[in-house]
């Protein structure tokens, strides 16, 4: 029997990130958004939860790659590519930084778009979703 989308109980997590590392913290935040630390987990249902992301500006990132990766966009014409290295992306939109890392450990189809859309993430500590009454989440290193 699979669960069905209205039958889906969400709750809401609070993740800090401060002195956290990137890529295992959005990890743990895509698995949370899936829902596959429920007993219903399906792959074909969004049995997600919602996540807060507090502290994104104090996530780190391990080695050189402050300065050795770069966030890319493209407008679609000729020589609009832009490039950013990850420090100046980290200092200017932290934010930004961290939803990239979630949105790519998604599905890429209507279920990971719709899954994605769970995620707040704010640069401080600050957020306005305490009339949710959300969990404290701990992440592992």
């Amino acid at each position: 029997m699979f669960p069905k989308t209205g039958e889906v109980s969400r709750d809401w997590w609070l993740v800090d990130l401060s002195g956290q590392t990137l890529g295992r913290a959005a990890s743990q935040i895509a698995s949370l958004l899936r829902g596959k630390h429920k007993t219903i987990f399906t792959s074909h249902v969004d049995a997600g939860d919602f996540v807060v992301v507090v502290n994104a500006e104090k996530v780190h990132l391990t080695g050189r790659k402050l300065d050795q990766k770069h966030y890319h966009s493209f407008s679609g014409y000729l020589g609009h590519m832009k490039s950013v290295p990850a420090r100046k992306m980290l200092a200017d939109k932290p934010e930004e930084l961290i939803k990239q890392a979630v949105r790519r450990m998604l599905p890429r189809n209507a279920l990971g778009r719709a899954t994605f859309s769970k995620l707040k993430i704010y640069a401080g500590a600050e957020h306005p979703h305490t009339a949710q009454n959300p969990k404290t989440f701990k992440l592992v290193d």
